[in-house]
């Protein structure tokens, strides 16, 4: 019996995924096909070249400018000997052939995006990249639209409607794909947006589901088999503000297949002011457990109920086994934006570990019995509370959920990008206008303990506590990788390429890529067998915003700096290009 490249695709990626999560390093293909490297978004390369022994030899081996000046988070793709890039806004899609001198371009795919999108879009018009599925690139174009590519001669393959700009949502976020389901979501939490996920079909992107995030049972697609109690979706707003409660999902899925439940976060409520939408607000700030085929919501945990310091929960959710408490456990590992660091049961949602990976002070911790925050009612927010000074983390979060993290089953570790800023918040009642912000909100940054301003850690997920930490002077914003030579690579805003010992944080090695990083960093076996680094340069997101002049193509965009970090543009510029490093 023959089988298709697809379903030879879908069964080597489903015995990597088990064999990552029962913890043995697995073989790998040398390839980088959907976002986070396998199902699990363990962002983990089994590639074992580079090591810490050699990785002070590494150079740039190319270089190529996108033709974009913006925010570059996400990752590349390599299928095979190709290499695919997708550039911020207008979401121009690049093949390289990595076989030729010079890695030239195989083709390039310009969408049709409507430029709207550019005065909706909330933190810079970004993309954070494409997945590869049934001989297609799928992703996501800022205006709302789902698109598929041929992956070998760049044709448009379907386009699909997903959102509505009218209401304030862009799609910035990397598509998963999980069996024939193409999941996708939308940004516009600071819109007051209705939060939902959907499935398409990945062979004809037809809209096969809709879920929303929160609202009534039968909107969320909760029924019998959810746990979490009745309509509590609409029963924890006041009114029906669910409709305008936000809940966006910008972020990472991840996916195990053996227990077919796909999981992802949704981001803040709507407005930031707490007094205009009493309750805990379910399921904003929440990790969502769903079948893939027709959405069925599973289970729900809620990290951050009615969320008064914008704490989305988009970041990723990395799926590992390993002993907790003295037992073997299916797990999920998630860095909060609150500074919280939680190992849950990925089958349940049970709430095994939960420990400050950054400095915190909203809250004392995290009740393990409710798995309720313990707040400290000092630093609650709200129009009536007027200035609420000195709230760590800011709402930059302990860790962006722009930055995914990674994890090693060869050093039991997980690798991370943090923020260590601070906030003063004082909240203002706002009215929602379709389509602009609904904000209500002055939150200025200060630098936390200590001075620096971020740090890349390693953690122990098991106990809950850090093994190791390099400190920065900014904010540390990038991805990370980690491969099986126990080598980590980051990236930082003020133009550096790093990387660390993964078992105990040494600099191993830098190389300063011209622009901030804010993209994730991949590894990849070449054509001629060997192990390659690639990672995006272009400082973007929220840092373009806060980092003054940074862009020199407008002679009116003189914005001045932020105060926390008045000298960052003297490091970097706005950037857009691809680097790939090796030995």
């Amino acid at each position: 019996m023959k089988l298709s490249l697809l379903s030879m695709h879908r069964a080597y990626v489903a015995l990597l995924v088990v064999t990552v999560l029962q913890g043995t390093p697995p073989q790998d293909d040398g390839q980088w096909t959907m976002p986070g490297k396998n199902y699990a978004s363990t962002r983990y390369s089994a590639l074992s070249q580079i090591t810490p022994a050699n990785a002070a030899k590494l150079r740039p081996i190319w270089n190529f400018s996108t033709g974009v000046l913006g925010g570059h988070e996400g990752q590349p793709l390599v299928v095979g000997n190709t290499m695919y890039v997708v550039t911020p806004f207008p979401n121009v899609l690049y093949a390289f052939d990595l076989t030729r001198e010079g890695y030239p371009l195989k083709w390039k795919y310009r969408p049709d995006v409507n430029p709207a999108a550019l005065g909706t879009a909330c933190c810079d018009a970004i993309n954070r990249g494409a997945v590869y599925a049934d001989g297609k690139i799928i992703y996501n174009l800022l205006d709302g639209h789902t698109v598929a590519v041929d992956a070998q001669t760049g044709r448009e393959l379907w386009k699909t409607q997903i959102a509505d700009l009218g209401q304030g949502e862009t799609t910035p976020m990397a598509p998963f794909v999980a069996g024939n389901r193409v999941i996708v979501g939308p940004s516009g939490g600071e819109f007051g947006i209705y939060g939902w996920v959907k499935g398409l079909d990945v062979a004809t992107g037809k809209i096969l589901w809709t879920a929303h995030n929160m609202g009534p049972d039968s909107l969320m697609l909760a029924g019998a088999t959810f746990g979490g109690g009745a309509n509590v979706g609409a029963s924890t707003w006041t009114g029906e503000s669910w409709k305008r409660g936000g809940a966006p999902v910008w972020g990472w899925i991840s996916y195990d297949p053996q227990l077919n439940l796909i999981y992802f976060g949704t981001g803040n409520p709507s407005p930031y002011n707490t007094e205009q939408r009493p309750g805990e607000n379910k399921w904003t700030n929440s990790v969502l457990a769903r079948r893939p085929a027709n959405g069925a919501l599973v289970w729900a945990y809620q990290f951050t109920p009615h969320d008064s310091w914008d704490y989305d929960a988009n970041a990723e959710m990395i799926l590992a086994d390993f002993v907790v408490g003295g037992r073997m456990r299916k797990v999920l590992v998630h860095f909060d934006k609150n500074g919280f660091a939680y190992t849950l049961d990925r089958v349940t949602g049970e709430v095994l570990v939960a420990e400050p990976f950054a400095n915190v002070n909203w809250a004392k911790g995290i009740d393990r019995a409710t798995g309720l925050p313990m707040l400290d009612t000092t630093k609650q927010t709200g129009v009536s509370r007027g200035e609420v000074k000195g709230i760590c983390p800011s709402l930059e979060g302990g860790k962006s959920p722009a930055s995914p993290a990674a994890y090693s089953p060869h050093t039991g570790l997980f690798y991370t990008a943090t923020n260590n800023l601070c906030m003063n918040f004082q909240a203002a009642e706002v009215t929602r206008i379709p389509g602009t912000p609904y904000i209500g909100a002055s939150t200025p940054y200060v630098a936390g303990p200590g001075g620096h301003m971020g740090a890349f850690i390693a953690w122990d997920a098991a106990r809950g506590r850090k093994v190791w930490e390099l400190r920065e002077k900014y904010p540390v914003w990038s991805g990370s990788v980690v491969t099986a030579g126990d080598v980590v690579f980051f990236g930082t805003l003020d133009g550096w390429f790093k990387a660390a010992d993964a078992r105990t944080g040494r600099e191993l090695w830098k190389f300063k890529v011209g622009s901030g990083v804010v993209g994730a960093p991949i590894s990849f076996r070449g054509a001629d067998g060997k192990q390659y680094i690639a990672v995006y340069a272009g400082i973007g997101g929220d840092w373009f915003l806060l980092s003054g002049d940074v862009r020199s193509d407008d002679p009116a965009d003189v914005r001045p700096p932020a105060d926390f970090a008045p000298d960052l543009a003297r490091h970097t510029s706005q950037g857009g290009s691809v680097w790939i490093f090796g030995l």
